[in-house]
């Protein structure tokens, strides 16, 4: 009976901790969307009160379910990342042409900055800064991942060595990142969006093929992005392809 009611007692407590989690998770989650929802509106000019009026509680509440603004903040540049990357990774649609995917990664970016130009300097505010000069922005990281895998891929099916794939992702996305920083700063750009997009595309379609041809990989801006991530099991023999 003894051990009935000590391991009942240790259930209920579970049970209590178990909610008492869920209930912290929730709480966490409602803070890091009020943050996003107060940059939106505000800029990157927030704090931990306007936060806690924002869901109508008192400032130590917040403080309670996260550790201070620079936890919050990390917090919040993590979620709008995760929203903007929901965005982008579909674009890198392998049923594409290069043309096409380059074109529609840049279109969405641009559109995603345009619709939440705060959330995107919040964003690039995160970027390290090395000797004054800012580095690759938590987007342009998230992004220059993604397509050195895809690079990897297709350097080895031309039995190219891999290692190469990074270096040009990062050459990429920094030149994306370069240009839309410059334009952004612009207290009156110059040149809208689409020409913005015209020309990162046009300049990226160029970094690619110029590679490419160094390397004597055949890329061409109407390839199908498909045709360029075969494996090399199934990527024809060295001799088939110079015929």
């Amino acid at each position: 009976m003894i051990a009935s009611s000590a391991q009942a007692e240790q259930t209920a407590g579970d049970g209590r901790a178990t909610r008492w989690q869920g209930h912290k998770a929730r709480r966490r989650t409602e803070m890091i969307d009020a943050a996003i929802e107060v940059i939106e509106e505000h800029g990157n000019e927030i704090s931990v009160q306007l936060i806690a009026e924002h869901l109508g509680l008192p400032r130590p509440v917040v403080y309670r379910h996260v550790g201070g603004r620079s936890e919050l903040d990390a917090l919040a540049r993590r979620r709008i990342l995760d929203l903007l990357l929901a965005e982008l990774l579909p674009t890198l649609r392998p049923d594409g042409t290069l043309k096409e995917v380059v074109r529609a990664v840049i279109r969405t970016y641009l559109g995603w900055i345009e619709r939440h130009p705060n959330l995107h300097r919040f964003l690039s505010d995160a970027a390290p800064q090395v000797e004054g000069a800012p580095t690759l922005s938590p987007a342009g990281r998230e992004m220059g991942g993604q397509l050195a895998d895809m690079f990897s891929a297709t350097l080895a099916r031309f039995g190219i060595d891999p290692a190469r794939a990074r270096p040009m992702a990062l050459a990429v996305v920094g030149l994306v990142d370069a240009v839309i920083a410059g334009w952004r700063a612009e207290p009156e750009p110059v040149l809208g969006a689409e020409q913005i997009q015209g020309i990162l595309t046009e300049s990226v379609l160029s970094l690619l093929e110029g590679n490419a041809r160094s390397l004597g990989v055949p890329l061409q801006r109407d390839s199908l992005v498909a045709d360029l991530l075969v494996t090399p099991e199934a990527a024809p023999p060295p001799e088939d392809r110079l015929r």
